[in-house]
């Protein structure tokens, strides 16, 4: 793949055109109002700053009912008084070209700031998790068809914002993935037991999410991010097979695309069973109906045309971070100008102070380093 077909505009099942095939992966930036959820001067700053590092930006997880809260200072979607200020963010990403997209998202049991503020955590079934300080409660018949209902509202708010489209998150051992997994999901009725009612309820939550997609009066996308597998060890939720026939169903509804959730590189592949990429394996079951989004260790543009062998647009993390203009300096040909360390600009980047805070501090064993960022670290 070459820095020309890399810049050649890809346009998707909605009639969405994203303008180059690079997009900004989702990232929880903690820039958000702790106590609403709102969006603050920082998070427009951020993405603002960000307006040409991609042809499509993903916001990180914004959840979309007050009970799916999983990080301190993440952007709220659950209510009609975010829309102004998510609208702005729509604005700032849109500023140069890019198309918006917002991540829609439910913590599930990984909501531990409702736990503190409510006492009480949501998921499939009720469970208790060794690396977990509380128990999760079984979601009744209400909560979980409130909880579909609540995607809907939230792709209502995205339309009303501006946004281009909408990512359901249903990777990461989130709401959506701990109801398609058999570790997590030990219901007997129709949201859990077999595969076919493991999938019901992201394939629920797709449904409805499209319903009003439909609504918008203008192409909107509906993406849907999800992990190949969930094999721990000895622990297994689900494997490729498995996960082969939910990406099946969802291409089969009219999704614009499948994002592959990855964090050891975009040419990973399982360690058993069929051992291709899974990049390689989830583009034979989609067959050329949508595209598939590949990310993980991408810095350079030599890398992004490199995973493009396993995905039809590469999805950026880190190097969106360090290098906001990324898929600017290659369009203008100026790829060699393209940072790779935040060595001596970690602050000058409109990073968030509460990810700034992160990356040195509580997050420094749970999110992948930033190169460079060892000279901001604490002194031992």
């Amino acid at each position: 793949m070459t820095s020309s077909e890399l810049t050649t505009p890809l346009t998707l099942r909605s009639g969405v055109v994203v303008p180059q095939r690079i997009a900004m992966a989702p990232m929880v930036a903690q820039g958000s109002d702790s106590a609403t959820g709102h969006i603050t001067e920082e998070d427009v700053a951020y993405f603002a700053r960000r307006s040409t590092v991609a042809g499509m930006v993903i916001t990180g997880a914004a959840y979309v009912i007050d009970h799916g809260r999983g990080f301190a200072h993440q952007i709220s979607i659950a209510d009609d008084s975010c829309t102004e200020g998510l609208a702005r963010v729509a604005s700032a990403i849109k500023a140069d070209g890019a198309v918006a997209v917002v991540q829609l998202y439910h913590g599930g049991r990984e909501a531990s700031p409702v736990f503190e503020s409510q006492g009480r955590v949501l998921g499939p079934s009720a469970q208790q998790f060794d690396w977990l300080p509380y128990p999760t409660d079984e979601m009744t018949e209400v909560e979980i068809t409130d909880t579909i209902t609540a995607f809907g509202e939230a792709t209502r708010r995205a339309i009303e914002a501006g946004f281009d489209g909408v990512e359901i998150h249903g990777a990461n051992h989130y709401l959506l993935q701990q109801f398609f997994s058999s570790f997590s999901n030990h219901r007997d009725d129709a949201w859990g037991g077999d595969l076919e009612r493991r999938m019901a309820f992201p394939l629920a939550v797709t449904d409805e999410v499209m319903r009003v997609a439909a609504t918008a009066g203008r192409p909107f996308a509906v993406g849907y991010r999800y992990c190949p597998d969930e094999v721990h060890g000895d622990t297994v939720g689900y494997d490729v097979d498995e996960s082969n026939q939910l990406v099946e169903a969802l291409v089969a509804r009219g999704v614009d695309y499948i994002h592959v959730s990855l964090f050891t590189g975009n040419a990973s592949a399982p360690t058993s069973g069929d051992t291709r990429p899974y990049g390689t394996i989830t583009r034979e079951v989609v067959d050329g109906r949508c595209p598939v989004i590949i990310v993980s260790n991408v810095f350079t543009l030599a890398d992004a045309e490199a995973a493009l062998e396993y995905g039809d647009i590469v999805a950026i993390g880190r190097a969106a971070l360090m290098e906001p203009e990324f898929t600017g300096k290659i369009v203008a040909g100026k790829a060699d100008d393209i940072a790779t360390s935040v060595a001596g600009r970690f602050h000058d980047l409109d990073l968030p102070a509460g990810l700034i805070d992160w990356y040195l501090t509580t997050g420094r064993t749970l999110l992948p380093p930033l190169p460079g960022i060892e000279e901001y670290l604490p002194q031992a």
